[in-house]
């Protein structure tokens, strides 16, 4: 399989994409939270002038983030400073939109725009609407501002399930989702792609890889699995996902009745520490500080067990992959870490647990 990494924008992220080059790494990403990170676009234009061959990730970009025309100007400058190892994840901006307090986006407008960014990044004009007003927009350089000859790579976020599993087979692209470690559920996802693909064969530069996001923790010998060094490790996973649940707790059909007894009380524990409820107007701000950081150490006892087991790769070499392998049949071609504890050190055995 495959070997990626996602890290945050922050100052050193070009060094940290040199080593990956170094270590063989096929992809890097940035994440785009615009409230808790920087700007996915900066550093990875540092990251295009420090390396030559690695491919360059934003992960993941959304149209209630940007506007399509500003998205695909800045993902064309990267292709002209990367030519052909542009890679653009987009989603409904689940987390870069609760940040904001608001509510993401529908798969129906993540559709569109996708269909914006593929066309003007293909140097193709597309339909822009504002309201009731419509245009037909297209680069206007007449210089060499920006890449429209070489490919960029496009997958979809698949939060949605089905639904965007589908809009990734209808725009021809790959699929990624997060901590999803159920071979059967990238059956689904897999299926739910193919069957809303069109029957014409698409064009030789289409890319539909899919790719999984997970942190992963390899063991010391006999270290528990359920340890501090694990929780550390993993923690940023499962804190994002009790952040989630807490967030939505009040929603009718909140994700937090689906959580098990133990899970619930850890969102209940989090909201309590966080200072906030279910229901209060800015619950935005308590809840996502330090969102995919790595957690302190007094929010361990959150870091259940059974959102570990869930979510994270966490084990001994054998195990570990054991489990890649049983992945990669189930169709996913990259796994991308996220290292929060040391990133050269983390990326480096992951590395040689793949080679």
């Amino acid at each position: 399989m495959r070997a990626g990494v996602v890290v945050p924008a922050q100052p050193g992220v070009d060094d940290l994409a040199i080593l990956a080059e170094e270590l063989g790494l096929r992809s890097f990403w940035v994440n785009d939270t615009p409230m808790v990170h920087g700007d996915p676009f900066v550093a990875l234009g540092l990251c295009a002038k420090a390396t030559r061959h690695i491919r360059l990730g934003v992960g993941v970009t959304s149209p209630a983030l940007r506007s399509a025309p500003a998205a695909a100007s800045g993902l064309a400058s990267l292709n002209a400073l990367a030519p052909g190892r542009i890679i653009c994840g987009v989603g409904t901006g689940n987390t870069a939109r609760r940040t904001l307090g608001m509510r993401p986006t529908t798969a129906a407008t993540m559709e569109t725009f996708i269909a914006a960014l593929q066309d003007l990044c293909a140097g193709r004009s597309t339909e822009y609407r504002e309201g009731d007003r419509v245009r037909d927009i297209r680069f206007l350089h007449t210089w060499t501002h920006v890449n429209t000859a070489d490919p960029i790579e496009f997958v979809v976020a698949a939060l949605l399930g089905p639904k965007a599993a589908a809009v990734a087979g209808r725009r021809g692209t790959g699929l990624m989702s997060y901590g999803l470690l159920e071979p059967s559920a990238w059956d689904a996802l897999h299926g739910a792609r193919r069957d809303a693909a069109p029957a014409a064969p698409r064009g030789p530069d289409a890319r539909t890889d899919s790719y999984l996001v997970a942190p992963l923790h390899l063991l010391d010998e006999d270290e528990d699995p359920h340890g501090v060094a694990a929780r550390d490790a993993t923690g940023q996973i499962v804190l994002s996902l009790l952040a989630f649940a807490a967030d939505t707790a009040a929603d009718p059909d909140a994700f937090a009745g689906q959580l098990g007894p133990e899970e619930r009380q850890a969102v209940e524990r989090l909201l309590d520490r966080r200072g906030t409820t279910a229901s209060a107007p800015d619950r935005h701000i308590k809840l996502y500080p330090g969102y995919l950081g790595r957690i302190a150490p007094q929010d361990r006892d959150l870091v259940l067990p059974s959102l570990m087991d869930t979510l994270a790769l966490v084990g001994t070499r054998d195990d570990l992959r054991a489990r890649i392998a049983t992945l990669e049949r189930a169709g996913i071609d990259e796994l991308v870490i996220q290292p929060v504890i040391d990133p050269p050190a983390e990326m480096a055995r992951f590395a040689e647990l793949l080679s």
